[in-house]
């Protein structure tokens, strides 16, 4: 799925990865970026005429229909949720890890369920999830991130079966799930390697290297990428 020429919209832009998505579509001439916060004033001021700011919260069904109504033309939907909780079994949690599965599950569902007839009467498209490696396997420090993200992991292998007939791709993006100091790649960089990996038609995207580590373990032994995550 070449991104180039495309009109995308981008979920979590302000911030963090999200931007880093935004800033690098720019730069392959995409034709627009629709980029979404649950606050307008958070989005970075990019002086591009190019990137359309919306108002967005991924648990509000009225702000995502809104949504729709703006974005009619999409062929790409880049979902980057951006809630974490940091314990699962801590007292008083329980509706911090709510929010994690409304937010990146249920939140992230309830975007393709409303963009898929939109990106389809397009003629065609992509959906990207962006995750990280902790929907692989757990982490404790992420009790509350970790199972959100696996259950969308599943749900986007479902995708792909289910919208194949609709000439929509599906691709899970697994960047790098805690900074080490062995890798210092930048978020830019990370942002241009997704590109990359979508133009290039791979479906489970790693990219950095601490990401292709991670991979890497899946592949060959989860119980490794599991203690490896523990340690972490």
């Amino acid at each position: 799925m070449k991104l180039e020429d495309k009109i995308i919209f981008v979920s979590g832009a302000d911030r963090g990865l999200g931007r880093a998505i935004v800033k690098a579509l720019l730069k392959i001439q995409v034709k627009k970026v629709y980029a979404s916060a649950s606050k307008i004033k958070d989005l970075p001021k990019l002086g591009d005429a190019r990137v359309v700011p919306i108002q967005l919260e991924l648990s509000h069904l009225m702000q995502i229909k809104k949504a729709i109504e703006v974005a009619k033309d999409v062929n790409v939907l880049i979902n980057n949720p951006v809630i974490s909780t940091f314990s699962l079994g801590d007292m008083g949690e329980d509706e911090m890890v709510i929010r994690d599965m409304k937010m990146n599950y249920f939140g992230t569902l309830n975007m393709v369920c409303a963009f898929v007839p939109i990106i389809e009467k397009n003629g065609s498209g992509a959906i990207v999830n962006v995750g990280s490696g902790v929907e692989l396997a757990s982490n404790s420090k992420l009790g509350g991130y970790s199972p959100s993200e696996a259950a969308l992991f599943s749900a986007s292998q479902v995708m792909r079966k289910e919208f194949k007939s609709k000439n929509i791709s599906i691709h899970t993006i697994f960047p790098r799930p805690f900074d080490k100091d062995k890798d210092k790649t930048s978020l830019q960089s990370i942002a241009k390697n997704i590109i990359k990996g979508i133009d290039a038609g791979v479906e489970d995207v790693f990219p950095d290297p601490t990401a292709v580590e991670v991979g890497e373990l899946w592949f060959k032994n989860p119980e490794d990428l599991e203690r490896m995550l523990a340690a972490m």
